[in-house]
């Protein structure tokens, strides 16, 4: 029994989720072997090989392949897949567009969100908004599953380094092209793989007041979120949202700010270390999940606790 990996990379690094979903692919039993898709590998396709747990690491390199268009690279992984009995990928935006696309071509159902495997067969993944677990058995010839990165340890790396091989990439058939591409650059870390994360919501008021964010996470070295009210009252990009719709994180702190605490946004981030909860309602549902409060005016609050630090 073998498992397929399709490992996310960027500018010749590998996604800091990719040693986690190692541990999870262990645990299926079987040799876990890694698919890196794109073009100019070789450095990814390294520190992928360094992974302690990985077999084999596939490289398939094809200029279209390196423009990130799911539509034509579900054909292409479809056929490597069947060889397979699972084929995972991070629950990222990538791994859930991409994944129920293979699923359906191969005709097998599509697991998401993973966070718990208890043989080849069976999962748990959460649902009602993180309020209930529910176990799924699979009898597929291909399980198709993305997982939450998060729920599992990361694996190691040792001086032994997986078999690295070309995977041959015949033609990429693709319906849409490439228009423009866009970097995004910021000096913080990025947020589903940050120690720490200050999230603001929508009792901000502003976009203006979000600096007040912006001003706490530069002091502690965090990655700014954001509930999905601050996003859609335009406070901040919804790259930063975090909840059922948005981002789930666990980091070692988060930070809660002016954030009631809706279910959606709680299924989030409720997996993370430490919680602390900034908010003027004693009730809110926030303070449920959070290990440290502070009731008050967050506009008071908040140029206190970061002219301190």
């Amino acid at each position: 029994m073998s498992v397929l990996v399709i490992a996310e990379h960027h500018q010749g690094r590998i996604a800091d989720n990719l040693a986690q979903l190692v541990t999870a692919a262990g645990r299926l039993g079987g040799e876990v072997h890694l698919l890196l898709l794109g073009q100019g590998l070789t450095e990814a396709g390294e520190q992928a090989a360094a992974l302690t747990g990985v077999n084999r690491v596939l490289l398939a390199e094809h200029p279209m392949l390196a423009e990130g268009l799911n539509d034509g690279v579900d054909r292409l992984l479809a056929e490597v897949a069947r060889d397979y009995q699972h084929c995972l990928m991070a629950a990222s935006s990538q791994g859930k567009d991409l994944l129920p696309r293979v699923a359906a071509r191969l005709g097998v159902e599509m697991i998401a969100e993973v966070t718990g495997i208890e043989g080849p067969d069976t999962f748990l993944r959460p649902i009602y908004a993180g309020n209930a677990i529910a176990r799924v058995a699979s009898s597929a010839p291909v399980k198709v599953l993305t997982v939450r990165p998060t729920a599992f340890a990361k694996a190691g790396s040792g001086a032994e380094r997986a078999a690295m091989e070309s995977l041959p990439v015949a033609e990429v058939r693709c319906r849409t092209r490439l228009i423009e591409r866009r970097a995004v650059r910021s000096a913080r870390p990025e947020l589903g793989a940050a120690r720490v994360v200050v999230s603001g919501g929508r009792a901000l008021g502003s976009k203006e007041h979000f600096a007040l964010i912006d001003a706490l996470a530069d002091k502690l070295g965090a990655a700014v979120g954001a509930s999905r009210a601050a996003v859609d009252a335009g406070y901040v990009s919804n790259d930063l949202q975090v909840g059922q719709t948005g981002k789930v994180v666990a980091p070692e702190l988060y930070i809660a700010v002016g954030i009631s605490g809706a279910i959606q946004h709680l299924a989030g981030m409720k997996e993370s270390k430490v919680i602390v909860a900034i908010n003027k309602d004693a009730e809110a549902p926030i303070f449920q999940v959070a290990d440290y409060g502070l009731v008050g005016d967050l506009f008071t609050l908040l140029p206190e606790l970061t002219a301190k630090l």
